[in-house]
């Protein structure tokens, strides 16, 4: 487990440039698995199983990464930029970053704290104050090797630490990536059908699409969600907390989930003794925002990881909640098959 997620987590793929994560998950198919890539570049996987579904059930994964996108390089070789995907200024200053089809290093600069005069030292500075610095001099000399459009991504791989965490960036949602190519190795009770979708974390681009093109009667949504269970958080709003199993959601920013979905998931984790959870918090949005309200209509279900951190390079997740929301996964899709 940990293995394929390191090696999902150390490709880069921001919206609309998932291809690098595309292909692993291709060349990591088996051979009995049936792919299709539609216009979008949505990766469809059709899998057999033992049995016929009496409903259509359908996974899915985000496969892209926030990031950045270089819009101005300066008369000094800096780069100017703008979010791809909801990162917090915190998360930016100060970082390692690898920009462009070089993967060129860098790092988010920002003034320097001594240098800094009355309110601004009480204030995060303003976005577009930052710049990321290539250490080039010129910007004919940033030109050899970046250009405007270029993509940039946090510098920082997934490394395991304490006591069954994991740490690193993209875990959202390689995770949920993982799990599912962990699902198409095994033989399905029922044939199902897996989407891991492009353009996520800029607006659920590519969820609806491939929806239409499966035009499920179930639909589970694999990801993260952000956990608040660290000092100074109190009560609910720690939102869910990690090594307490996976997270189910009853509402979020974009889905009321039905009632018959929501009791369910926690009654199948009950009979099957998985950790599991709610989430406290109404917050938030995922591929299934878009999903519910394809064609005639969806029941969906997310099931997501406790995770630390979200949208920065450090993510953190805890090993037996992946488990648990792989095992989850796996039971609730086979139920809503028959």
């Amino acid at each position: 487990m940990i293995e394929r997620i390191q090696k999902l987590c150390s490709l880069y793929g921001g919206s609309g440039r998932e291809d690098a994560v595309r292909a692993y998950i291709l060349s990591e198919l088996p051979a009995d698995a049936e792919p299709l890539v539609d216009a979008l570049g949505n990766l469809i996987v059709f899998k057999k199983g033992r049995k016929r579904p009496e409903h259509r059930v359908m996974l899915c994964a985000h496969m892209d990464e926030v990031g950045l996108m270089v819009t101005h390089i300066t008369e000094n070789g800096f780069l100017k930029f703008d979010t791809v995907g909801g990162i917090a200024l915190p998360a930016l200053c100060g970082k390692a970053v690898r920009v462009g089809e070089q993967l060129v290093p860098g790092v988010i600069g920002v003034k320097p704290v001594h240098l800094l005069h009355g309110d601004e030292e009480k204030t995060y500075p303003k976005k577009d104050s930052l710049y990321i610095d290539i250490g080039a001099d010129t910007k004919a000399e940033a030109e050899a090797v970046v250009c405007v459009g270029d993509y940039a991504y946090f510098d920082s791989e997934v490394v395991s630490f304490g006591d069954g965490y994991l740490k690193g960036r993209a875990l959202d949602d390689r995770c949920g990536c993982a799990i599912m190519l962990e699902m198409l190795h095994t033989e399905p009770e029922y044939d199902l059908w897996f989407a891991f979708t492009v353009q996520e974390e800029t607006g659920l681009g590519g969820a609806g699409p491939a929806a239409y093109r499966i035009d499920p009667e179930y639909a589970l949504v694999l990801e993260t969600t952000t956990a608040s269970d660290i000092d100074g958080v109190e009560g609910e709003r720690k939102v869910c907390r990690l090594g307490q199993g996976v997270v189910i959601s009853q509402m979020d920013r974009r889905t009321v989930y039905l009632p018959k979905m929501y009791e369910r998931a926690f009654s199948l984790a009950r009979e099957h003794g998985i950790p599991a959870q709610p989430k406290t918090v109404v917050a938030g949005g995922n591929d299934a925002g878009v999903i519910f309200k394809t064609r005639a209509g969806v029941a969906v279900q997310a099931l997501s990881l406790p995770c630390r951190y979200l949208h920065s390079p450090s993510c953190v997740i805890m090993e037996k909640d992946y488990y648990a929301t792989h095992d989850l996964a796996a039971c609730l899709a086979a139920e809503l098959a028959k």
